[in-house]
């Protein structure tokens, strides 16, 4: 007999996000929405939230920590510009979803989380959504990781009160990052470009993030 492989129950709700909730919003990038319509989002939420998973909201992941709303995790994306074959550093692994999508766009991933736990809970879920060869570290996403550096893209997941000098340091010449910058209870989505030592800002949109803690955050 031959076997017949197992249907994804969550297939149509996450194509139903990519269509209304980013393609739909104006996320525009293909490549974006492929490596949203391959990874499956539920894996990477507690099993008791599934069923939110593909909604257009963040989910809490413990911690005190979220999963960013699809949407978000979208425009941070697209805002990379990734090709594939790119050194991307990742601020804040939270619950790998972000770290997934980057993977699957063809990142070469480096992802720096504080918490032991949700660092190690990220690598599992990321390689059960069948994603391998990112690299982990567990400490101050602030600093970056300096013996790794310079990086083509830097991703920071979380809202600083200012932008860390260490990760503008760590981009390449050449090289962009998007972060979120402002206060406590809202921030401004930022794209950081590198080029010929000079240092500009483009602002994205507004947004709402947990607190990037740490020595260049809060």
């Amino acid at each position: 007999m031959v076997a017949i492989p197992e249907q994804d129950p969550f297939e149509a709700l996450r194509r139903r996000m990519v269509d209304e909730q980013l393609a739909g919003q104006g996320i525009r990038d293909e490549q974006v929405l492929e490596a949203f319509r391959k990874v499956p989002r539920h894996v990477f939420v507690p099993d008791s939230e599934a069923a939110q998973a593909y909604e257009n909201h963040p989910v809490p992941i413990g911690q005190g920590q979220t999963i960013s709303q699809p949407y978000m995790v979208g425009v941070m994306t697209q805002a990379l510009a990734l090709q594939g074959g790119e050194k991307v550093l990742e601020i804040g692994s939270g619950s790998g979803y972000q770290t997934a999508i980057l993977r699957a766009m063809g990142g070469d991933v480096y992802t720096v989380e504080r918490l032991p736990e949700l660092s190690e809970r990220a690598r599992r879920n990321v390689e059960r959504a069948g994603y391998f060869g990112v690299h982990y570290r567990t400490g101050d996403g602030t600093r970056g990781w300096p013996e790794e550096a310079p990086f083509d893209r830097v991703v920071v997941t979380a809202g600083a009160p200012s932008l860390p000098l260490s990760l503008v340091e760590q981009l390449r010449d050449g090289g962009s990052m998007v972060i979120p910058v402002g206060g406590e209870e809202e921030q401004e989505l930022l794209l950081v470009r590198r080029e010929q030592g000079r240092v500009s800002r483009e602002r994205i949109c507004t947004c709402v993030f947990v607190k990037l803690w740490g020595e260049e955050g809060w």
